[in-house]
């Protein structure tokens, strides 16, 4: 919709009296006439109107002057109506119509001029062009309250993950920078496999909620400063599919990711792995890179039965496993960004149990 100030109605015509024309369609609509294409075109140049109207003389190119019209984004759907020539000259006025529709224009007015008419298909046009305008509108605040409120529920969803993470880490030994550098390496990873930054952070968010199923392992064996017994262990292994169970069927699809995460990222790309056995690529990509960020800070890390590794030891450990335990290609990623691991233990030190 045109601002009262702006016209509403741009007429490009030579007849001696153009008001007759604007006079036509209603009284007190904007309307601005000129008898020079060129003055037309710089007019319309950033500007959208209701209605186009070019009344056809011997020596405009009126097809040209659609096209060009045509050309600026804002004017695409913009109605152009054309009077065709009325210049015996000109040949058949079926080809004027037909030319002037294929350059773009919404509707042809054929000689001998009839008023009524004229007038009809103006106001039509001028009130077709209002209603696309005003759906158009109504479709941009649509829009942006989609936005909006997709915007809220990705901040609800990142807010019961960071919610899901305390509650880890209130439940299991490990200090909360546990977490956090298992999502720094996801991203080194992500990053070196050439993810976009949104998948590598969708990644690194679900991936602080891999061991979310501990919740339910009993403090006895979760806090057992000693090896565990084959009966412990196998309960330890549990966490896998409880963290899936806890998570899988949410409408989240963070929390989606994050319970195949969860059930993932204990497996091994030989098969060696639990709780399902997968091989190789078998293995969804988010599990394989959070095996190898989980597995590489638990050696780093300081815990009540063991101390921490050094980094080289542990980054030999990886490039040992790689193709057995760990997926090659993320391991070779991981490697890839060594440096910004190297800085993110600096800044969050591994060497302290919790």
């Amino acid at each position: 919709m045109t601002n009262a100030a702006d016209p509403a109605i741009v007429v490009v015509t030579a007849r001696p009296d153009p008001g007759g024309l604007t006079r036509l369609f209603a009284s007190g609509v904007p309307s601005l006439v000129v008898t020079d294409p060129g003055v037309a075109l710089a007019a319309l140049a950033t500007k959208p109107v209701d209605l186009v109207l070019i009344d056809a003389w011997p020596g405009l190119d009126a097809p040209a002057l659609i096209r060009a019209l045509r050309l600026k984004p804002h004017l695409a759907h913009t109605s152009i109506l054309l009077i065709a020539e009325s210049d015996p000259a000109e040949g058949d006025p079926a080809e004027a119509r037909r030319r002037g529709l294929e350059a773009g224009a919404t509707d042809v007015v054929l000689p001998p001029l009839d008023a009524s008419d004229l007038a009809i298909r103006g106001r039509n046009l001028i009130a077709l062009a209002r209603a696309q305008d005003a759906v158009e509108s109504q479709a941009r605040a649509l829009t942006r309250e989609v936005e909006r409120a997709a915007a809220e529920s990705q901040e609800r969803e990142r807010e019961i993950i960071r919610r899901l993470m305390l509650a880890a880490e209130f439940r299991d030994d490990q200090a909360g920078d546990h977490l956090t550098r298992v999502a720094g390496c996801v991203l080194a990873i992500a990053d070196g496999l050439g993810l976009s930054e949104e998948e590598g952070n969708d990644i690194a968010l679900a991936s602080t909620m891999h061991d979310i199923g501990k919740i339910g392992v009993a403090d006895s064996i979760l806090r057992k400063p000693g090896p565990l017994t084959e009966p412990e262990r196998y309960e330890m292994m549990q966490h896998a599919l409880r963290g899936y169970r806890m998570l899988h069927d949410s409408p989240s699809r963070l929390l989606r990711l994050a319970a195949e995460i969860a059930l993932t990222h204990h497996e091994r790309w030989d098969g060696a792995g639990y709780p399902q056995g997968l091989k190789g690529t078998e293995i969804p990509l988010p599990g394989r890179i959070t095996a190898v960020a989980d597995v590489f800070d638990a050696l780093i890390s300081a815990r009540v039965y063991k101390p921490g590794w050094p980094l080289e030891r542990a980054r030999r450990f990886l490039e040992e496993q790689s193709g057995a335990h760990f997926d090659p290609d993320c391991v070779a990623a991981f490697l890839s960004r060594w440096d910004d691991v190297v800085a993110l233990v600096e800044e969050r030190p591994a060497d302290r149990a919790a």
